[in-house]
């Protein structure tokens, strides 16, 4: 074979190999970016009916402290004088003494409405993720408090570890038009 067609098939080749690449790494970019558009619609939630309170929310997620926080659902809520996701199970006496409260961070904080009603409010920069008040609510109680991921604080990692941990499988991905849900299916207001 002459040099001069050795040259063109050279030639050839390497044009097929760059515009190949090109190809390549165009389809590339468009997968990224069209990966990038769909996690937009979709953000990571916690399902209150799935979740076991197991507190790996407040271990597992990449942030520090967890994305996920205790939310209340006050129309669901009794206002009792002893919370069970305020109070431990078996405490000293019926008072706001350190030794008897559910929450290591001091986030569920309550208030006096009236005889005998209080209300529980959650201080979710002082909340971990560690469930115990959701767990005692719903262990005892009517389950008016329970976990869910704050989308202003949550990354939308691609592949959630707390999703990867979670025991349960009550985290998945919902339509980020409705991104809290409520006990019961219902979707929450923000």
């Amino acid at each position: 074979m002459p040099d001069d067609e050795r040259r063109l098939t050279r030639r050839e080749l390497l044009h097929s190999a760059v515009r190949g690449a090109a190809l390549v790494g165009a389809g590339a970019a468009l997968g990224v970016f069209s990966g990038r558009g769909s996690a937009g619609e979709y953000v990571w939630q916690i399902d209150p009916d799935k979740c076991m309170q197991c507190g790996r929310c407040a271990t597992e997620c990449v942030l520090s402290p967890s994305a996920v926080k205790c939310v209340h659902a006050f129309a669901m809520c009794g206002y009792c004088e002893f919370c069970t996701g305020y109070f431990e199970p078996e405490l000293n006496g019926l008072n706001t003494g350190a030794e008897n409260l559910l929450c290591p961070t001091g986030a569920l904080q309550r208030s006096f409405v009236e005889d005998p009603y209080y209300k529980y409010v959650i201080d979710e920069d002082l909340c971990m993720g560690c469930a115990r008040c959701a767990k005692g609510c719903r262990m005892f109680g009517n389950g008016s408090l329970f976990m869910q991921i704050r989308h202003d604080r949550c990354l939308n990692c691609n592949q959630c570890s707390i999703a990867a941990a979670c025991p349960a499988g009550a985290v998945m991905r919902v339509p980020a038009d409705s991104p809290y849900m409520l006990r019961g299916g219902d979707a929450a207001p923000e």
